[in-house]
């Protein structure tokens, strides 16, 4: 993996970059699409990559109870299982673990939860994190670790964070795949002095990029910020930053601004399924009785299949009440559109030193959905 940082912005910490990993270059600060379970829904990979997507997330703990990282090892790694020929990042699923486990399963070993598919107890150590990631075959992958309830006492999340590092730890001693990079994670919940000692101690384990998680879960917009900054100030600058579930327009630019990398979020997808669709003039509810005869595109500005296809308002209203699958991929592509089009525009205004004229912008679009 080679990190390059083609643009520093004039006295701040945003940047442009190449990052280039086993199945491919991407040009930063990128959006990741979650295609959680090896697919992103109702979307076929060769209409993601049209839609200037570079690289997916998928989800270890999902992907070990269906179909299982043998399966997937055997038919070739999750880039040939998925017909997906560009780099993907696989998180622990780590979230969603300890979501399922009560207090008490979650030890120094690991967290013990039960399968939601068959109900059969699993103790997910770090080890056998890394082993799911190494059999699945991503370009990046993530250590286990502990994602602290928000808000939570400063006792419980000092001990989760050395417990994170702990496990940190144990990752790399279980990792082993040269075209895999292994990623550290930063925790800390939001306590600034916490924050820092975490990406401090994570990043002298010597790791090549970072994630960091435990954001966007509740708290005040400010207070994410706060946390973000005390990571970033104890993180390498030369190395990639990976900010974890952190994705509405707004907090991109903001984030962006302070040195992030790569986001992902499944707003896009998740919206477009509930019938609220992106666009620069605002956002479209296409349930709206407004668009029982809109014969209009979604957009004039977007290159989607829906918009460039042709596909008229009233007719996409349709298919969302009827609950047909081809609206979801339509609205779908067109939000995830929306988002490549939305970091081309941060990577420019990076580049041309304009972040603060789109953050306005952007502040405006978002005021606009609010009113």
């Amino acid at each position: 993996m080679t990190f390059e940082i083609r643009h520093q912005s004039a006295g701040g910490r945003a940047r442009t970059g190449l990052l280039t990993l086993a199945h491919g270059v991407v040009e930063t600060p990128a959006y990741m699409p979650c295609a959680s379970r090896a697919v992103l829904r109702a979307c076929p990979p060769a209409e993601i990559a049209a839609a200037g997507v570079q690289i997916l997330v998928a989800n270890a703990y999902h992907l070990h109870l269906r179909p299982g990282e043998d399966v997937v090892a055997q038919c070739g790694g999750l880039h040939r299982f998925m017909c997906w020929d560009r780099p993907i990042l696989t998180d622990s699923g780590g979230f969603q673990v300890f979501s399922l486990a009560d207090p008490g399963d979650i030890t120094e070993e690991g967290v013990t939860f039960r399968s939601p598919v068959d109900g059969t107890k699993i103790l997910l150590t770090p080890e056998l994190s890394v082993a799911i990631q190494m059999a699945l075959g991503s370009d990046i992958a993530m250590p286990l670790d502990e994602c602290c309830p928000c808000p939570a006492e400063r006792e419980y999340v000092e001990h989760s964070v050395e417990m994170t590092l702990r496990w940190a730890a144990r990752c790399l001693e279980a990792h082993s795949h040269d075209y895999q990079q292994l990623f550290g994670i930063v925790q800390g919940g939001l306590y600034p002095d916490l924050r820092e000692r975490s990406a401090r101690e994570t990043a002298a384990m010597g790791f090549p990029g970072f994630g960091i998680g435990g954001l966007s879960v509740g708290e005040e917009r400010e207070d994410m910020m706060i946390a973000l900054r005390a990571a970033q100030e104890a993180l390498p600058p030369e190395r990639p930053v990976h900010l974890m579930g952190v994705g509405t327009p707004l907090d991109i630019v903001d984030c962006a601004a302070e040195g992030v990398d790569l986001f992902d979020c499944v707003l896009p997808t998740r919206n477009a399924r509930h019938g609220s669709v992106m666009t620069w003039e605002g956002v479209i509810r296409i349930g709206g009785a407004a668009h029982e005869t809109d014969t209009r595109p979604l957009s004039e500005e977007c290159d989607c299949p829906a918009c460039e296809g042709g596909f008229s308002r009233a007719y996409l209203r349709h298919l969302h009440r009827i609950k047909e699958p081809l609206g979801w991929q339509l609205l779908s592509l067109h939000n995830v559109r929306f988002y490549t089009q939305l970091m081309q525009r941060v990577r420019e205004a990076i580049a041309a030193d304009a972040l603060p004229e789109l953050r306005a912008q952007v502040t405006a679009w978002s005021e606009r959905d609010r009113a």
